[in-house]
């Protein structure tokens, strides 16, 4: 049950925001990181001067403007799911809208309990 905010330099097409939010839920979904329709995202965009990161930090080429980070929070997950949703979410991103892979920055915040989580009505999540 992820929980996804994206936060991006204003001055994408509402297309383009809704390609990118596509190609998360789909590596998502791909991966099995989620169940179908367990869709909550977050966009925010910002003023270019309100998004300070390295243009070369940690990778091999460079980042550009169209620089994204991207937080999810979820259950907690073994190391190779998250090894595999990282490489489907570059892939997907690149793919469509075309966001190049130096420009994915992404955040994984684990939680090991569903009570930690309300899907609404004030109630604690429970699969049992």
């Amino acid at each position: 049950m992820p929980l996804v905010r994206v936060t991006m330099i204003k001055g994408k097409s509402p297309e383009y925001i809704t390609k990118m939010s596509d190609s998360i839920y789909e590596a998502l979904l791909e991966t099995s990181y989620m169940q179908k329709n367990d869709l909550f995202h977050i966009i925010e965009q910002v003023e270019p001067g309100d998004l300070i990161y390295d243009r070369h930090f940690g990778i091999k080429g460079s980042r550009s403007g169209d620089f994204v980070i991207i937080n999810i929070e979820s259950d907690a997950r073994r190391r190779a799911e998250k090894e595999a949703l990282l490489a489907r979410l570059s892939d997907k991103l690149a793919a469509s809208p075309g966001i190049a892979r130096e420009d994915v920055f992404v955040r994984l915040s684990m939680t090991a309990a569903w009570e930690d989580w309300s899907l609404g009505s004030g109630v604690a999540v429970s699969w049992s």
